[in-house]
């Protein structure tokens, strides 16, 4: 029972979210707290409650008190005005939404349908265990953009390697949700194709849309949301709008006018914005006053050609309101039109082209005619158009022949903002999340004005930069391209592309990679910069070779050799581009004789390391860290293919050491990541724990991989299981097995040293159901020779010699390190010899003494492998001074699960201590192969 467990408030309602089936990251948006303290608070669950996993976690979650299940708080706008009436009409709805999983509910603007909608979903949210979510697609004009819209909603970021969409469907592949879009008509097309994919793949999710138009896709159920009710039986929804709305700006109003109101409602054909925009002027107009002026001709339009039909109605209601306006008012409206979010009045100012002060009141009088929506913010009062205002103004706009002044001007704006956030550091994300539907509508415009392009290229580029700081990868990359596209100078575009292709690779994207290197080798060409195509299609080359998993397509040998050939061919003396050719060259070499040796080569391995040692002198001397970075990585695959394990350590070292001052730059960002995961592998290798641990965490707190876990996290859980550090794996599992089943559960022999890792941890902890759930992770990840003669020999290894299982142990690593010696070098070598040896001395192996003196040579250096070694010698020895004297080695290197072992075997009182150091660290205890002597 829970009641037994000591728990506190804030894990009792982490428990209660988790029950929730709440993802970590919807639990932290929940509770107003970090991603990580969630994960703490569920690891400390774990433990309190001796439970193996998150699954088993929810179902100990407590009943809800209460009479009905309890079910997440609709994520809805909070309404500011009362809802009137539509009884019926939401009744209506329900019902759809229970029979249909696709609802669109449609009329002309200002009919009421986001209301209707809100009010619906509200009813029905107790019906959705999952919770219900409301996005609003209004500042949306990029079809392309629709998932992010949606992922924002749902607390969710962009995940390396794999498009919004993806993340979104598979965010809500299990969830039994209600999903509101509002506002689709502007992207209709894109929702359509955003739905198939949710609909599709998202079997409990019901989608409720509002729109001015059908989507227009087969499992759409079509609700037409009628105007407001004149008169049934007695009743009338639209005179109690009317009669709420103008009560909240003046007077309650007499019984006896509402047939005078109704007379009013029926000429505003029940439309509620028409109705709400009439008794907003109710305390200065009057009911006469507005029953005149909706009888001038100009105040009500009922067709023509300046209208189609779904804009009637509310246009004539806007056409009534705008001409009470003074002509300086009219003119302000129309231009502030151009802003898609809320905005300032300097900001109105610059855009209108008038004097702040004037601005300011202009906007209050716009405001107090229910023009403009005021909020406040920390950054000072801000002002918003209701959309289908600020569609009226536009069209007012265009009218007045001022659109390409007014737009050119916002664009100008546009630019000047997004200069502010390149240099601006204090609360930059929320800055920029005020602008960015801003920035993004004037380069939409901009992109499609000849006069227009210089200003379209540059804001392009700002906002792929700015996009990419605000880790939204995906919309950087298209941005980048855009740029490209917009660009009028070739140089600038090949520039523009290369930028591009960097973020593909922190996306996963090789295949984007390849593609763009390629067209900015293209554009080079077209410049005249025939050392930057060199450049270009080197690298194209040696991004195959480099990050060959992040590949879809394979680069054929031939293609590799053919984009060799032709960069030698127009490299010339350029320094630069020479440089990347020898990469490429130094690539290509390490690739064949990797892949076609079948053991070490002696001659091939020193001209190999030669050629990858010439690539980093050229890169060095062109002063670039990032080219000098992509060698000195060549040249650790080189050193790893040799067996120099420590060489590839100081090498990694090296690379990290190099790419610390380099600015946060696409191409800057994608070889820190990598060099990172390549320091901490190496200096797990060399037995440098401590090490491993610093750039395994570096890597983890990266910004970049903050929404991807499994990715972010991986190698620290290596580095803890390694060490003995429980807790810290048991925290960070939960946060890898989250993040890898919401990026859709990819196949990646990368991330199997962690799922074994995490295995063997809860084989220690003898939480078999766990260990299970766990190698069933691994199976799904690596089914490569890594996982059978690498990584996974050594895990199943450690194991097995803490359940005594000396014999077995050998027999899983019985090949000899040069039968598997691609699976073991660099990383596991050390590890795989050194436990090894140990198993052949606790199994009274014939040959432990052979195989002791062996390991000896190889693993000279490493701290805990040659503690390891050490200790087994001691036992073969009978030495007890000399087996306790490796407990200080162990703890030393940081290895506390190796330094209580050791006191284990050592027997007597030692094993008492070891067996409570043991405890102490959440292991259960260890059985003898063999007892000392």
């Amino acid at each position: 029972m829970l009641a037994a467990v000591e728990i506190s408030p804030r894990e009792a309602e982490v428990l209660e979210l988790v029950g929730a089936h709440l993802s970590n990251a919807e639990i932290a948006a929940r509770l107003f707290i970090s991603v990580r303290t969630v994960e703490s608070h569920v690891s400390s669950l774990l433990r309190k409650l001796e439970l193996p996993d998150r699954r088993a976690l929810a179902q100990r979650a407590p009943e809800p008190v209460g009479p009905g299940p309890s079910r997440p708080a609709p994520v809805l706008p909070a309404p500011l005005t009362s809802f009137i009436g539509r009884v019926s009409e939401r009744a209506e709805l329900i019902e759809m939404i229970k029979a249909q999983r696709q609802v669109t509910a449609i009329g002309p603007g200002g009919v009421g349908k986001t209301r209707l909608a809100l009010a619906v979903a509200a009813d029905a949210a107790g019906d959705y265990s999952d919770g219900v979510w409301f996005v609003d697609l209004v500042p949306v004009t990029d079809p392309g953009m629709i998932a992010t819209a949606v992922a924002g909603a749902l607390g969710l970021g962009e995940q390396p390697g794999r498009e919004m969409t993806e993340s979104v469907v598979a965010a809500l592949a299990d969830r039994h949700a209600l999903l509101v879009l509002d506002n689709c008509e502007q992207v209709v097309d894109g929702v359509a194709l955003f739905l198939e994919r949710v609909l599709g793949t998202c079997p409990r999710v019901t989608v409720l849309a509002t729109s001015r138009a059908r989507l227009m896709v087969p499992f759409e159920r079509v609700y037409p949301v009628p105007p407001l009710s004149l008169a049934v039986d007695g009743q009338s929804d639209a005179v109690a709008l009317f009669m709420d709305r103008a009560a909240a700006v003046g007077r309650p109003m007499d019984p006896p006018l509402r047939d005078q109101i109704a007379s009013i409602c029926a000429r505003l054909d029940g439309m509620a914005l028409a109705i709400e925009l009439a008794a907003a002027r109710y305390p200065t107009l009057g009911l006469d006053g507005i029953t005149a002026a909706l009888s001038h001709p100009l105040r009500m339009l009922t067709g023509g050609s300046r209208a189609d039909e779904r804009h009637r109605s509310v246009r004539g209601a806007l056409d009534w309101s705008h001409a009470l306006l003074e002509p300086a008012d009219r003119a302000l409206l129309r231009r502030v039109s151009v802003f898609v979010a809320s905005f300032t009045a300097a900001a109105a100012a610059e855009v209108a082209g008038d004097e702040e002060g004037l601005v300011a009141d202009g906007l209050a009088r716009l405001a107090e005619q229910s023009l403009l929506v005021v909020t406040a913010s920390p950054s000072g009062t801000r002002y918003r158009a209701l959309e289908t205002i600020r569609q009226y103004g536009m069209e007012r706009l265009s009218e007045a022949g001022e659109l390409v002044d007014t737009r050119s001007r916002h664009v100008r704006w546009c630019l000047a903002r997004a200069a502010e956030l390149a240099v601006a550091r204090a609360d930059w994300r929320a800055r920029f999340d005020a602008v960015a539907d801003d920035l993004r509508a004037a380069l939409a415009w901009a992109a499609d004005q000849p006069e227009q392009r210089t200003d379209a290229y540059r804001l392009a580029r700002c906002l792929a930069e700015l996009t990419f700081t605000r880790r939204l990868i995906g919309e950087s990359q298209g941005r980048y391209e855009q740029a490209a596209a917009l660009a009028d100078d070739p140089a600038a575009s090949a520039s523009m592309l290369r930028q591009a292709a960097a973020v593909a690779g922190c996306r996963m994207r090789g295949d984007d990679m390849d593609r763009l290197h390629r067209a900015a080798a293209d554009a080079a060409r077209r410049s005249g910069d025939t050392a930057g195509a060199a450049r270009d299609l080197a690298t194209a080359a040696s991004n195959a070779y480099r990050f060959s998993g992040k590949f879809v397509r394979k680069l054929p040998p031939e293609e590799a050799i053919a984009l060799i050939t032709q960069a030698r061919e127009l490299a010339g003396d350029d320094p630069a581009a020479q440089a990347a050719v020898a990469l490429a060259e130094a690539g290509r070499a390490l690739t064949d004789a990797f892949g076609a040796a079948q053991g070490r080569d002696d001659d091939a391995v020193p001209v190999t390391v030669a050629r990858a040692e010439r690539a980093v002198e050229l890169a060095h001397r062109t002063g670039d860290p990032l080219a000098e970075s992509a060698a000195l990585d060549t040249l650790a695959g080189a050193q790893s293919w040799a067996g120099d394990t420590f060489a590839v350590a100081a090498t990694a070292r090296r690379r990290v050491t190099l790419l610390s001052s380099t600015p946060d730059t696409p191409a800057g960002t994608h070889e820190l990541i990598e060099a990172l995961g390549e320091a901490t592998e190496a200096s797990l290798g060399v037995g440098d724990l401590p090490g491993a641990r610093r750039w395994a965490r570096q890597l983890a707190d990266h910004p970049l991989l903050a929404e991807v876990g499994h990715r972010a996290t991986g190698w620290l859980l290596v580095a803890d299981t390694l060490a003995g550090n429980v807790d810290e794996v048991l925290t960070g599992s939960v946060r890898f097995l989250d993040a890898w089943q919401r990026a859709g559960s990819p196949a990646r022999s990368i991330l199997g040293p962690p799922a074994a890792a995490v295995a063997t941890i809860h084989g220690l902890r003898d939480e078999q159901d766990a260990r299970r759930e766990w190698s069933a992770v691994l199976g799904q990840l690596d089914s490569s020779p890594g996982n059978t003669y690498g990584y996974g020999a050594v895990f199943d290894g450690m194991l097995l010699l803490h359940r005594g299982q000396a014999s077995e142990a050998l027999e899983r690593m019985a090949p000899e390190p040069g039968e598997v010696w691609q699976w073991v070098t660099w990383i596991w070598l050390h590890w795989y010899v050194a436990l090894r040896a140990e198993a052949a001395v606790l199994a009274r192996g014939s040959d432990a003494g052979d195989r002791l003196a062996e390991a000896r040579s190889v693993v000279a250096g490493n701290p805990v492998a040659g503690a390891l070694v050490e200790r087994a010698q001691a036992l073969l020895d009978n030495d007890q001074e000399r087996l306790l004297a490796t407990v200080s080695s162990f703890d030393a290197a940081g290895c506390r699960y190796q330094s209580a072992r050791t006191l284990v075997l050592a027997g007597g009182d030692h094993a008492v201590r070891g067996a409570a150091a043991l405890a102490e660290l959440g292991f259960v205890p260890m059985a003898l192969s063999r007892h000392p002597r």
